[in-house]
């Protein structure tokens, strides 16, 4: 019972769309009829306004590593597990939005770092470096979801907290399959460019 309730407080945790709370509040209409329409950071970044896009990465991180302390405190690596899982769950599906949410690359990275420092490290170090030679936040998103689960098995994650990790990779790759098409057809766009007819 105690992991069910850590999993949905998880998921509510997770479900909060900070992208499209904070592009409300500074008076920028919805954010998912801006660009890619989604309510995540790098298209928050497409309103021109890097302010906003910083505090959504931060905050959608925020929520997954508070997801996971949370339930490490309260059920160890179950805890992590039902607790992370929810959130990522949460953020890509949440409730309030008709369970059309975004992309889950910050709020993932949130999840591992919690869970599993040099995992989430590596993956972010391994999007950083994807993102600087790419200029492609997608590209860089799914490089860093192939990394963080080898990193997480060399380093011997624990077992549930390794399951997690590779739970996580898999949902964001797939929430990527329409940028994997675009990557590969070469019309992906560039961070900081247009996207949906040239909107910002």
């Amino acid at each position: 019972m105690i992991v069910l309730l850590l999993a949905i407080g998880g998921y509510l945790l997770g479900s909060i769309p900070f992208g499209l709370v904070l592009t409300n509040a500074a008076g920028l209409g919805d954010i998912r009829k801006i660009g890619s329409g989604n309510i995540g950071a790098t298209n928050v970044l497409r309103t021109g306004r890097k302010g906003l896009a910083a505090a959504t990465l931060v905050l959608d991180t925020a929520k997954g590593a508070a997801a996971v302390l949370i339930g490490a405190q309260v059920a160890g690596d179950n805890g992590v597990l039902a607790a992370g899982l929810g959130a990522i769950i949460g953020h890509l599906f949440p409730v309030w939005l008709g369970f059309k949410g975004g992309k889950g690359v910050a709020t993932g990275l949130g999840v591992l770092l919690a869970a599993a420092p040099l995992a989430g490290l590596a993956a972010a170090l391994v999007w950083l470096g994807t993102a600087l030679i790419t200029r492609i936040s997608s590209a860089s998103a799914l490089a860093a979801c192939i990394a963080a689960p080898v990193i997480g098995a060399v380093v011997g994650t624990p077992l549930p907290v390794e399951a997690l990790v590779m739970v996580t990779s898999v949902l964001i790759i797939g929430r990527h399959h329409a940028n994997i098409r675009r990557l590969l057809a070469g019309t992906e766009p560039r961070i900081g460019g247009t996207q949906g007819g040239g909107k910002k």
